[in-house]
């Protein structure tokens, strides 16, 4: 008799989950097929091709697949080569305290190249992907003039405390922030554009409403002082930056593929005004696929018509992990990352590293997350390419969730006295 096992059945979203199969004929090829549908709707599946051991069993820990979405021994495979059935959308989940993503896993006797809706399988198993555990409180943040959510770890702390920002996507953005308050740190997912009273394009940053945001989270009687830490991607590690060089109370700085200075948009800080580097429409490629590819579209600060926009990142005290992906089309982040480290080591200072990840894509979120390649673009209908290849993208999401969370704690729990 066929049986198919996940273990755990109901588990976070980042947590591994340990796939077998049991009763099967010795050395048969079998196909497993991963499928589920985001809050949308719109369907997402992978599949692979396996073959039982000479007991008829499968351990997808130790078997390899042939082929399908990936090759080779991945044990999380069926989960991160997930991919949309309507191509090009990006696997978003809005509601992380309230309902999970269920994903159906199937098994199939033969090689099934098309899997259609009559097809029977041998055996099935249900697995629920979870962005929030037991006890995490979520906090609607509406004062003064910030707007977020606050996610809070289960007991009375304090905890370590984050301000979680995204890229230009604008709106609420919570599926991190969720995940590492589960992981015992206190998140502010915050908004800066495009969400209830914000306004609706960012057309300016403002640094007086970060730091009025982070003053908002430190306030707090669980945060533990004396800083805070920023984790930030895309456009917000701008954002990022520009905290940790200016905002005394930024103690520690993730910023996930984005420049070193400001583009596009103004920075104003108090008296201070810093004008973006210039962009360069010509410079945009178009990908095999229709995607515009934005990696050379904003060029090289220090050499273009704008070098003050370069962030003085030599003021930042606290430390600042750069996380590069090396297939990044939106951004040339590694250069940018390693422009920044140069700039600190020119100015005697050491507080800056970077972890580079071959064949990581833009778009490095926590673990097991598909990769997405190209998606719309949230300020036009142009299809943009992220880049990144399935296996490298997931290798990088794994290792640098751990990182993550393990630079945050390093920099941000302060050592108890044992006297």
């Amino acid at each position: 008799m066929f049986q198919l096992t996940a273990t755990p059945a109901r588990a976070l979203a980042d947590e591994p989950v340990h796939i077998r199969a049991t009763g099967l004929a010795p050395l048969q090829i079998v196909t497993l097929v991963a499928s589920m549908k985001d809050e949308k709707g719109y369907v997402y599946q992978s599949k692979a091709f396996y073959r039982a051991n000479e007991v008829g069993e499968l351990d997808l820990t130790q078997a390899p697949s042939y082929g399908g979405d990936y090759v080779g021994v991945h044990p999380m495979g069926l989960f991160w080569s997930l991919k949309p059935k309507k191509p090009f959308r990006r696997l978003l989940k809005h509601d992380v305290m309230n309902s999970p993503f269920w994903v159906t896993l199937n098994l199939y006797d033969s090689v099934s190249l098309q899997v259609s809706t009559t097809d029977q399988p041998r055996a099935s198993q249900m697995v629920q992907r979870w962005f929030s555990g037991p006890g995490v409180q979520r906090v609607q943040i509406r004062e003064g003039r910030v707007r977020g959510a606050l996610f809070l770890p289960p007991g009375d702390g304090p905890f370590p405390g984050i301000l979680d920002l995204f890229g230009g996507r604008g709106g609420l953005v919570e599926f991190r922030a969720s995940l590492l308050a589960t992981r015992g740190f206190a998140v502010l997912a915050l908004a800066y554009f495009g969400y209830e009273d914000l306004p609706e394009k960012l057309e300016e940053i403002d640094l007086e409403y970060f730091e009025e945001a982070a003053n908002l989270l430190l306030a707090h009687p669980k945060i533990q002082p004396p800083k805070i830490g920023v984790i930030s991607v895309c456009k917000s590690v701008e954002i990022a930056l520009a905290m940790a060089c200016f905002l005394k109370l930024v103690g520690a700085t993730i910023c996930i593929n984005g420049a070193n200075a400001i583009y596009e948009f103004p920075l104003r800080y108090k008296d201070l005004v810093i004008t973006p580097s210039p962009t360069f429409l010509e410079r945009l490629q178009v990908d095999v696929i229709g995607a515009l590819r934005l990696r050379h579209y904003k060029g090289d600060a220090r050499n273009e018509l704008n070098p003050k926009s370069v962030l003085p990142i030599e003021k930042a005290e606290g430390p600042i992990l750069f996380i590069v992906g090396e297939s990044d089309e939106c951004l040339n982040s590694r250069e940018y990352a390693e422009q920044a480290l140069e700039q600190l080591r020119s100015h005697g200072r050491s507080n800056g590293r970077m972890l580079v990840y071959r064949g990581a894509g833009h778009l490095i979120e926590p673990p097991y997350t598909p990769l997405c390649y190209a998606s719309p673009h949230e300020k036009h209908s142009d299809i943009v390419l992220w880049g990144g290849d399935p296996v490298g993208h997931a290798t990088a999401q794994e290792h640098s969730w751990g990182e993550i969370q393990k630079f945050f704690r390093e920099h941000l729990t302060q050592t108890r006295s044992k006297l």
